[in-house]
């Protein structure tokens, strides 16, 4: 799986896939924070695993796979992206994710493949992926090493989604729907690398032009536009409205009762309109 990899992926400096692991997010992390200063030189870092028993996700929750079931790997980028744009990182990354993945599909079905915002991706409205980017900092470098991890499902849909009461995909479904593109065919390896390279070259336009520049794309792929939604944090509502697409910084924009208003943390949850949203309650 390495040497294959490598060869897509000639640019990066390590190349690990391993039976089992805890986290291949924390692997790296812990890598990134006790290495010395030359060897941070030969970013980027990729890690996987076949297996991890302590899977990470959003907001500090676990994430279990079983062999063969789940696609779940981590990228180590270095980061010329200033400081205060890191926020729009995660919406970023999931926009690079998906727009790599839809060159892999056939044209007339790449749109059922979207993005809830920040980092989620979604088939036909299902989860089929989620994106945990963290940041790691080493004292011989001004800006932090991005880490970013994703756990694509690969078979098994239907049984996780009555373990987890709610829509799931897999990638076995993509491709049963006739997704397969003949001139990119979606094996692990084509998946693996074609994210990897996408995130990649996410951070070098992120340090560029800024989350601005990737607007476009994401009107093109929102799963969220136009729909009702709560906010919450660890449970607790935090505001309501109906999803407006994003600003300049990466911000979901929610427009509620008493206007336009952004989100930069929380869980966003798709729901009905309970009572409504004033003037955003349509």
């Amino acid at each position: 799986m390495c040497q294959l990899l490598a060869d897509h992926l000639p640019g990066f400096g390590r190349m690990e896939w391993l039976p089992v692991t805890g986290s291949t997010n924390t692997d790296l992390g812990e890598s990134l924070r006790t290495t010395t200063a030359s060897t941070l030189q030969t970013l980027p870092w990729l890690r996987g695993a076949h297996l991890q028993t302590a899977g990470k996700g959003r907001a500090g929750r676990g994430w279990a796979n079983q062999p063969g079931q789940c696609l779940m790997f981590s990228v180590a980028l270095d980061s010329p992206v200033p400081i205060a744009a890191l926020m729009g990182l995660p919406p970023a990354l999931g926009i690079a994710a998906v727009l790599a993945l839809r060159k892999l599909l056939q044209t007339e079905v790449r749109h059922r493949l979207t993005l809830k915002w920040p980092n989620d991706l979604l088939w036909d409205q299902s989860k089929l992926a989620g994106i945990l980017v963290e940041t790691v900092k080493h004292p011989s470098k001004l800006h932090p090493t991005i880490v970013a991890g994703i756990g694509l499902n690969l078979a098994g849909a239907s049984q996780l989604a009555v373990e987890m009461a709610r829509p799931i995909a897999d990638w076995s479904q993509v491709a049963q729907a006739g997704a397969s593109n003949d001139d990119h065919p979606a094996d692990a390896v084509m998946l693996v690398a074609s994210i990897a390279h996408a995130w990649s070259n996410a951070l070098k336009r992120m340090a560029q032009n800024g989350f601005g520049s990737f607007l476009p794309d994401f009107q093109s792929m929102d799963a969220l536009a136009g729909q009702p939604v709560a906010v919450t944090d660890q449970g607790v509502v935090l505001m309501e409205g109906v999803a407006s697409g994003c600003d300049e910084s990466g911000r979901l924009l929610l427009e509620t009762a008493s206007g336009m208003r952004p989100v930069m943390v929380g869980d966003v949850s798709i729901r009905p309109v309970s009572g409504g949203f004033g003037n955003a309650g349509r």
